[in-house]
């Protein structure tokens, strides 16, 4: 393809969002507005633009800029005045850009204006200078060194030649592109103009330097000569020239000597190929003359970003195949009129397209997006699509088209409707080219086959779309797609019942094994014993003790019948019926022994488990519980034959918690009926308090603890109370959370 300007890859690196918000560029003109109102004065209006990244987190434009005023008579640089000067407007920068540029949206640049107003200035043997200085630039640059370190002057001198004839200085025409394209030839137009016609020089220059990191840190030094914001009254000129990364870059090659980057002195073009990617700061300085004399330099410093670029417009169309990405080969089978689809990109950026084809010796065009062009009959023909023709940002693509004799998919099918078998399938396809070369086969059920007359069984019933694409020798392709009614019965009919002998009762599934056969077929199944069902594949419960045979019908949609009889497919063997019965009723932890007796019917044989604590084969046995609770008892009942039958019944042996108060005791200190307690069984108990009152209704004793009695003193201490009659009172809750209260009184004798 003919390629023209090229655009962006999503490449960050020409404006580093995290350091964004630097200065990237500035310049200083001036005009002399005329006398002052002094004699031997003069009035100027001097313009300061300052260039910054848009986005990101870095120092707004100064709000006022501090401007330095400077005289320089002999050799000696003397501060005048600072004039704090607020901006204009802040605007996105309209640089003359490629027309196939495309910017990422993260990367822009803005400018503002400064305008600087100096009136009755006396003219002096000598030149003034006004100037500003500002930390920083962007840390990405490349071919200077620290430049994350190192900060930018931008300044005007108007020499006594200037002042003494009122002279204005001229003024650039246009702002550098923001990105340029490496390994792409550049032309950029970076003139200037001069209002009073004196002669212009350009030459590329060092940019200054100016202001620096302190004050980053500390606040007290960002006015330092080396900080944030120099102190005009402190900093005066002359300024630094930023330091080159030598020898690779040096001011008049910015952008590598592998580059050779030139402006054109008298022109001012600036010419050549970047052969490097990266951030360049690049300084051009422009000299006027007036017979011979210099009058002023104008010197603004910018940065060339140099990216890796793609192809904003792509002439492309859709084709069957594509040799190195320029000739696109289009195949017509059997059609003259060809309908070409466009698939040209970026569409925003294109404005025109022109086909043009070579038709037995005559050019046939379209301005079309997608033309159409009728070709007198089978051949070779050659055209192009250009885009954009005859502008900066354009592209052709070559096109050969080929118009080959037509070629039409045919087939035939053939297969018996109701018996399922293979289907035969038999191609009637045909071409005027010399032959077919390709048969392929798709059956609708995932499976295909390339040959010419393949045959194919089917495992489901269905409208089946078979679909066929042939092949000649000149590649070109046809298809035809048909439906096959598939609805046979199956040849033969398969069952598998999950059992063929079981114990009465079970659930048996039938499952159906027959193919070709779905939910549309009429299915009815007979288990013998006067059940039916008519799913495909069912279950039935037989109850009744025998032996049964199965039969299945199927009907196909079409209306195609099978059936078959299983004889004496299932056997079903009697069951015994499992039953018992226990005593006593009611067990708890003093009474846990149960006596169980069978009460099944057509045993042979019993197993027994007591809840998991134990088992027994005898046919009725006795058991004692060793743990107190709702216990599952199983019985199994076992036929001759092996069938069984299970029952299960809860036995619950309750947990007894039992008390009673004595009516008396004698803690007389003879080791004898020393303690007044409850007596009987205490587990599982909770929630127990024991109190005792005096007749008066004085409590003087209690406790919560069952091991714990009353020992005739004042809750256990000090010192022996007085013989008589005491109230005792017993609350409880057993092991299932019962509540229960005795009462008692309690005799106390010494």
């Amino acid at each position: 393809m003919i390629r023209s300007f090229l655009g962006f890859l999503l490449f960050i690196g020409t404006i580093h969002v995290a350091d964004a918000r630097h200065i990237v560029g500035g310049e200083v003109y001036y005009s002399c507005t005329g006398p002052g109102s002094i004699t031997d004065t003069r009035n100027y209006r001097m313009t300061m633009k300052i260039y910054r990244d848009c986005a990101g987190n870095g120092a707004d434009f100064d709000n006022p800029a501090r401007i330095g005023v400077y005289s320089h008579v002999n050799g000696v640089y003397t501060f005048v005045r600072m004039l704090n000067v607020n901006h204009g407007f802040v605007n996105p920068l309209e640089a003359q850009e490629n027309p196939c540029l495309i910017l990422p949206p993260n990367v822009c640049v803005e400018e503002t204006s400064y305008i600087i107003n100096l009136n009755n200035m006396p003219i002096i043997a000598g030149s003034y200078i006004a100037a500003w200085q500002r930390c920083c630039r962007n840390n990405t640059i490349t071919n200077i060194i620290a430049p994350n370190n190192t900060g930018a002057t931008y300044m005007i001198e108007v020499t006594e030649e200037a002042q003494r004839t009122c002279n204005s200085g001229p003024q650039f025409n246009n702002f550098p592109p923001i990105g340029i394209c490496v390994n792409d030839p550049l032309t950029f137009d970076h003139s200037a103009t001069d209002a009073e016609g004196d002669q212009i020089v350009y030459e590329f220059c060092a940019p200054l330097q100016g202001g620096g990191p302190l004050g980053v840190d500390n606040p007290a030094q960002q006015n330092d000569c080396n900080g944030i914001t120099p102190d005009p009254a402190n900093c005066l000129p002359p300024y630094n020239d930023v330091v080159f990364n030598a020898p690779t870059y040096t001011p008049t090659n910015p952008l590598g000597t592998a580059s050779q980057i030139s402006i054109d002195p008298i022109t001012g073009i600036i010419t050549g190929t970047p052969t490097l990617t990266g951030q360049f700061v690049v300084g051009v300085c422009v000299k006027e003359y007036r017979n011979g004399i210099l009058l002023s330099v104008l010197r603004r410093d910018f940065q060339f970003n140099v990216l890796n670029c793609r192809s904003a417009v792509t002439a492309a169309i859709k084709a069957d195949a594509v040799i190195d990405q320029q000739e696109f080969i289009l195949n017509s089978c059997g059609n003259n009129t060809v309908t070409f689809q466009n698939q040209s990109v970026i569409e925003e950026f294109i404005r025109s397209y022109r086909w043009i084809f070579d038709i037995n010796g005559t050019d046939v065009e379209s301005t079309d997006r997608n033309a159409t062009f009728t070709f007198p009959g089978i051949g070779n023909y050659r055209g192009i699509m250009i885009v954009n023709e005859e502008e900066q940002c354009g592209d052709t693509a070559y096109i050969n088209v080929n118009v080959y004799p037509s070629i039409t998919a045919d087939f035939e099918f053939d297969y018996d409707t109701c018996i399922a078998g293979p289907v035969s399938f038999t191609d009637k396809s045909f071409t005027n080219a010399q032959m077919l070369t390709a048969w392929d086969w798709d059956f609708g059920d995932a499976s295909g086959s390339p040959l010419r007359n393949p045959n194919h069984l089917y495992q489901k019933p269905g409208l089946i779309p078979i679909e066929l694409i042939v092949t000649d020798n000149n590649q070109c392709k046809d298809t035809m797609v048909q439906e096959v009614s598939y609805f046979p019965v199956p040849p033969l009919l398969l069952i598998k019942p999950t059992k063929f002998t079981a114990c009465v009762p079970e659930v048996i599934r039938f499952n159906n094994l027959s193919v070709p056969i779905d939910d549309t077929y009429d299915i009815h199944w007979d288990f013998g014993d006067g059940g039916t069902d008519n799913r495909i594949s069912p279950d039935h419960e037989y109850t009744t003790a025998g032996t049964y045979s199965v039969k299945l019908e199927i009907t196909s949609p079409i209306g195609c019948y099978i059936e078959e009889t299983f004889p004496n497919l299932i056997t079903m063997e009697p069951s015994p019926t499992a039953g018992f019965s226990f005593t006593p009723a009611v067990l708890n932890n003093i009474e846990s022994t149960a006596t169980f007796t069978d009460l099944s019917s057509d045993g042979s044989g019993w197993f027994w488990d007591f809840g998991g604590e134990g088992g027994s084969f005898v046919r009725n046995p006795i058991y004692t519980f060793q743990d107190t609770g709702r216990q599952d008892i199983m019985q199994v009942v076992f036929h001759q034959n092996g069938c069984s039958d299970t029952s299960i019944q809860t036995i619950d042996i309750e947990p007894l918690v039992q008390f009673f108060l004595p009516n008396a005791f004698t803690p007389n200190y003879d080791g004898k009926n020393e303690i007044y307690k409850p007596k009987g069984l205490s587990f599982g108990v909770g929630a127990y308090t024991m109190g005792i009152w005096t007749r008066w209704g004085e409590k003087v004793f209690e406790t919560n603890n069952p091991d714990e009695g009353w020992n005739g003193t004042k809750y256990n201490t000090g010192q022996d109370l007085p013989v008589g009659v005491y109230l005792c009172i017993l609350q409880y809750k057993d092991a299932r959370n019962r509540p229960f209260e005795l009462r008692e009184f309690v005799t106390l004798v010494r």
